[in-house]
């Protein structure tokens, strides 16, 4: 699982399985997963290296965090998998057909999880899992 580490070996993972990849090593499960994500970003390819662990993205500086962005596509990629919560693989499958396309399917599931998740750290509550599906219902 790669929820719970501290942001350096969460950045250290996602460098460490690009790397592997790029070398044709044998991925784990979790490392091929991270690899395709990254691979899906030919934009935030070059930032994976050990100077970017560091390194701090801003939205008031018009950056985009690639870690935190990634992150939120694999999570969407667990959550369709597992139909957790139950109903995200319908709708995700649902939007699907709207856009025709994986990757913006999920950049628009991703916009929705990513602000049920700041609704619910703002309330310093769990994310509301209704809230959430039924912002999807609207896309």
């Amino acid at each position: 699982m790669i929820f719970g580490q501290d942001k350096n070996e969460l950045r250290q993972m996602y460098i460490d399985a690009w790397r592997k990849s790029q070398l044709g090593d044998l991925l784990s499960p979790l490392e091929a997963q991270i690899a395709g994500v990254i691979e899906d970003h030919p934009e935030y390819q070059a930032m994976m290296s050990e100077d970017m662990i560091d390194a701090s993205f801003t939205p008031e500086g018009g950056q985009t965090n690639p870690f935190l962005h990634m992150g939120l596509h694999l999570a969407v990629r667990e959550q369709v998998a597992t139909d957790r919560p139950p109903g995200i693989a319908a709708l995700f499958n649902a939007i699907l057909v709207k856009t025709g396309d994986s990757h913006a399917t999920e950049h628009k599931v991703l916009e929705c999880l990513a602000e049920t998740l700041w609704e619910a750290q703002s309330k310093n509550a769990m994310p509301d899992e209704q809230a959430y599906l039924e912002r999807l219902k609207r896309l």
